[in-house]
C-alpha cells in the first residue's frame, strides 16, 4: 500500500520505506541515548586517550570485515536478515555493556569489536535496502526525512540521557540509559520482522567492484571522497566529547551540546531536503565541507564551553547541507555504476571499505601522536589536519557527471532491481 506524504513534497512511500525510516529512527533514537556516553563512561574508569581509542578501532576494523561478510550472506541468504542479525549485534553489544559494568574499560577492544559486527551487519542490509526501496526521485527525501529522524533522536536521547546520568549516583544513571537502548534495539527487531524479504542472486565479487575504480572515474572519485570522510569523522566522533565532558565535568553539558546539534540539524534537514535541488548539489557540498572545518579554528581559539555550544550549532546547519546531497549523489553514481543491480551490494560494501579505511587512518594517527607527544598539545593540530576530510570531499565530486533522470538502463530503479537482477 503506497500513500502521498506531503510535508517533503508530493513524495509516494510504501510500507517497506516506512518501516525502514521507522527501524532507522529507532536506531537513531537508542544510539543518540547511550553511544554519546559510551566513551565518557570508559573516559570516567581509565582517563586515558589511548583507551578510548582503542575502543574505537575496534570498532572501525571489525566493522568493514564484517559488511565483508555481511555482503556474502545478503548474496546467499536474504538482506532483511542481514539487517536483523545487525540489530541483535547491537542489542548484544549493550546486553555486554550492562554485564561488565564498572570494568567496561577492561574490555575496550571486545566492546568495540561488538559494536563494529553490529554496525556491520546493521549498515550494510540498512544501505543496500535504501538503494532498493527508494528511486532517484524519493532519495532526497528518504535521506533528509531520517535526517529530519536523527537529529530529533539527537535532541531528545543526549539531553535525557545526561540528565538522569548526572542526577544519579555513580554509574547507576549508565546503567539505566544502555536498558533502555536495549529495549529500544529489540523493538527494531521485531520491526524488522515486518519487511518484504530480499534475496539476490549471483556470486560476491566486491573485489571486482574495487577494480572498477579503473574503468569508472566516477566511482574512483566518490570512493576517495569517503576515504577523507572517514579521515574527519575517525578522530571527531571521540574527541569532542571528551573535550566537553573535560571543559564541564558534567554529563548534561554533554546532553545540553548535542540538544543544540541536532536542534540545528532538525531545521536544516528539513530545509536540505525541501530546497537543495540536484543541480544544487555541489554547490551544497562544497559550502557544507567549508563550514565544517572553519567551525573547527572556533574551538581550537578558545576552548570553553560557550564556544564548543556555538560550534555545535554551526555543525548543525553545516552537516545537513552536506550530508543530504553526498548520500544522494553517492547513491546516483553507484545507480549509474557497471551491473548496478547484480552488484549492489558490493558497491555498499566497498564503499563502506573505504570510509573506515579513512576512519582507522584517522585513529592511527591520533594513537602515533598521543603516543609521542602530549595529549593537550598535539590534539588541537590533528584536529586541524583531520578536520579538513569533509571540505577536500568537494575537489573529489566536482567533476563526478551524472547527467539528467535516471532511465532503465543506466539506473535501476525499485522495480528494475527486484525483476532485473542479472541486468
Amino acid at each position: 500500500m503506497k500513500i502521498k506524504l506531503n510535508l517533503l513534497g508530493d513524495i509516494t512511500i510504501d510500507r517497506d520505506l516506512k518501516l525502514l525510516l521507522t527501524i532507522g529512527g529507532l536506531y537513531a533514537l537508542s544510539t543518540f541515548l547511550s553511544n554519546t556516553f559510551v566513551n565518557i563512561y570508559l573516559w570516567k574508569q581509565s582517563g586515558d586517550y589511548i583507551n578510548i581509542a582503542l575502543y574505537n578501532i575496534a570498532v572501525y576494523i571489525m566493522q568493514p570485515l564484517t559488511f565483508i561478510l555481511a555482503g556474502r550472506w545478503a548474496k546467499k541468504v536474504d538482506r532483511v536478515i542481514v539487517l536483523r542479525l545487525g540489530v541483535i549485534f547491537l542489542s548484544l553489544f549493550y546486553m555486554t555493556v550492562l554485564i561488565v559494568g564498572e570494568s567496561a574499560a577492561k574490555y575496550n577492544m571486545l566492546l568495540g569489536a561488538l559494536l563494529g559486527i553490529g554496525y556491520g551487519f546493521y549498515w550494510l542490509a540498512f544501505n543496500v535496502l535504501t538503494f532498493e526501496v527508494t528511486e532517484p526521485e524519493t532519495r532526497d527525501f528518504f535521506n533528509g526525512f531520517l535526517g529530519l529522524m536523527q537529529s530529533f533522536g539527537g535532541m531528545i536521547g543526549p539531553v535525557l540521557a545526561g540528565y538522569v546520568i548526572s542526577r544519579m549516583d555513580s554509574f547507576q544513571g549508565y546503567t539505566i540509559i544502555f536498558s533502555i537502548s536495549f529495549v529500544l534495539f529489540a523493538l527494531a527487531v521485531i520491526c524488522t520482522m515486518f519487511l518484504k524479504r530480499r534475496s539476490a542472486k549471483g556470486n560476491f565479487s566486491f573485489r571486482r567492484i574495487i577494480y572498477e575504480r579503473k574503468n569508472n572515474e566516477d566511482w574512483k572519485r566518490i570512493l576517495n571522497a569517503h576515504v577523507f570522510q572517514g579521515l574527519r569523522e575517525g578522530t571527531f566522533l571521540f574527541v569532542i566529547s571528551i573535550w566537553i565532558f573535560i571543559t564541564t565535568q558534567s554529563e548534561f553539558a554533554l546532553g545540553t551540546f548535542n540538544l543544540v546539534f541536532s536542534g540545528f540539524s532538525l531545521v536544516f534537514y528539513f530545509m536540505a531536503t525541501k530546497f537543495i535541488k540536484p543541480r544544487m548539489r555541489k554547490w551544497a557540498i562544497f559550502a557544507g565541507g567549508l563550514s565544517l572545518y572553519l567551525a573547527v579554528y572556533l574551538i581550537l581559539i578558545h576552548t570553553s564551553y560557550t564556544t564548543l555550544l556555538i560550534y555545535g550549532a554551526i555543525i548543525g546547519i553545516s552537516y545537513p547541507i552536506f550530508t543530504v546531497p553526498y548520500i544522494s549523489m553517492t547513491f546516483d553514481v553507484i545507480g549509474k555504476a557497471w551491473k548496478a543491480g547484480e552488484m549492489r551490494i558490493e558497491y555498499i560494501v566497498v564503499r563502506e571499505l573505504f570510509v573506515n579505511l579513512g576512519r582507522v587512518s584517522s585513529i592511527i594517527l591520533f594513537l602515533l601522536a598521543v603516543s609521542i607527544f602530549e595529549p593537550e598539545t598535539i590534539i588541537p593540530y590533528l584536529l586541524m589536519i583531520v578536520g579538513a576530510g569533509h571540505f577536500v570531499i568537494y575537489f573529489f565530486i566536482k567533476d563526478i557527471k551524472l547527467h539528467g533522470t535516471a532511465n532503465e538502463e543506466d539506473v535501476p530503479v525499485k522495480e528494475g532491481i527486484a525483476n532485473n537482477e542479472n541486468r
